[in-house]
């Protein structure tokens, strides 16, 4: 596809762009998904709806933001009980035939696939009827939707080289990422030292368990440092109690229930403790961070783990595997942290390699590739 030949016109089919997402369920769907809706909306004069489920963060997140949602049935089959799948294989034709319906009253050219609950759906829906689909896939190894549906796909976007193998007509787009990221620059050398920790909105149990019991060690070791914690609103009382019955300086850490202003907590940071999400990886990437990379051990497929290792081999991060113990965890990531907040080139060399893989201009290319779609189809 030629990508800049589109990039920023206006649709010139006959009645307008109107545009399917289908898609949702976690923040690392749904929030790339946003930004690739908000690009046809205000780039191409888009019609833009999403199609999701009840149990997902687009219900909250998709009305917010001032787009329709339809909701359908559908439900996981990865790491689930037997009586979940059994559900879900109802669901499922369920769910297809409410997006049969959705798409002979929407019309739309062009049907995106984000992964998640809904995306199988509808994504089969759209296959069946004959209308062009996009499938946007942002880890290293497609979930379960986007691996049924990757062979008969009109086309792609995936956000690293190696998973272009699994789809037809694929291109490396990157993820969508605000634009607040990529404005983040070098800190200020003069600056005191800080480690941000973060785990997702609802905060990670290892971090939550075990940065407490490191905290005071960590503080002795690296000279100045501060350490801003967010550990979940279920999670934040009892990892502050922690960290004080750790001993730690409690005029150098900081335990917050959820994190607003993301791009500014990066900016602040001179190293960034965190899980492997899709969407967390192209943010450091784009703020040009340094980070240890945890994976979570029982993200679907193993995602996370593969997409830390692409970060890993590219010296662009420091990948730690979770075990099961925490005491070994403790040796392992006190270690880690220490010798990258201590060794400020090594951080230089990391930000320069995350750099790299970053993609800014992810959203117009996923959009023109809509476009293009649309007009081809």
């Amino acid at each position: 596809m030629a990508g800049g030949e589109v990039q920023g016109s206006r649709f010139d089919g006959v009645g307008g762009l109107r545009v399917l997402i289908a898609g949702g369920g976690t923040g690392g769907h749904v929030i790339p998904a946003l930004a690739i809706a908000r690009e046809l909306r205000d780039a191409h004069g888009a019609e833009v709806r999403f199609v999701g489920t009840a149990r997902g963060l687009e219900t909250r997140l998709v009305p917010e933001a001032g787009f329709a949602l339809e909701l359908v049935r559908s439900g996981q089959l990865k790491n689930v009980s037997l009586a979940t799948r059994l559900r879900t294989a109802i669901d499922l034709p369920l769910g297809a035939l409410e997006c049969m319906r959705l798409l002979g009253r929407f019309q739309p050219q062009v049907v995106v696939g984000v992964g998640g609950y809904a995306s199988g759906p509808g994504m089969l829906a759209a296959l069946l009827r004959r209308v062009p689909t996009l499938a946007f896939e942002p880890n290293a190894v497609p979930g379960l939707a986007n691996r049924l549906v990757g062979r008969w796909v009109s086309a792609a976007a995936v956000n690293f080289e190696p998973t272009r193998r699994f789809f037809r007509n694929a291109h490396v787009t990157g993820i969508p990422v605000r634009a607040e990221f990529f404005a983040v620059g070098a800190k200020n050398a003069d600056a005191p030292p800080r480690l941000l920790v973060f785990g997702g909105s609802q905060g990670a149990r290892v971090f939550n368990a075990v940065m407490p019991r490191i905290a005071k060690a960590l503080l002795e070791y690296v000279p100045g440092l501060t350490i801003l914690h967010q550990a979940g609103a279920r999670a934040a009382e009892k990892t502050a109690e922690a960290y004080r019955a750790g001993g730690a300086d409690p005029a150098r850490w900081q335990v917050a229930e959820f994190l607003d202003e993301m791009p500014q907590r990066f900016a602040e940071a001179d190293l960034i403790l965190c899980r492997s999400g899709a969407s967390t990886v192209a943010e450091l990437a784009a703020a040009g961070r340094a980070a240890v990379l945890v994976p979570f051990p029982g993200a679907a497929d193993d995602h996370q783990r593969k997409n830390a290792d692409v970060f890993a081999e590219a010296g662009a991060a420091q990948l730690r595997v979770q075990v099961a113990n925490d005491e070994s965890m403790e040796r392992y990531l006190l270690g880690d942290l220490s010798k990258l907040l201590l060794h400020p080139q090594r951080r230089a060399e990391m930000a320069e390699h995350v750099r790299k893989l970053a993609r800014p201009d992810a959203a117009q290319e996923i959009a023109t590739m809509v476009v293009e779609l649309a007009r081809l189809g």
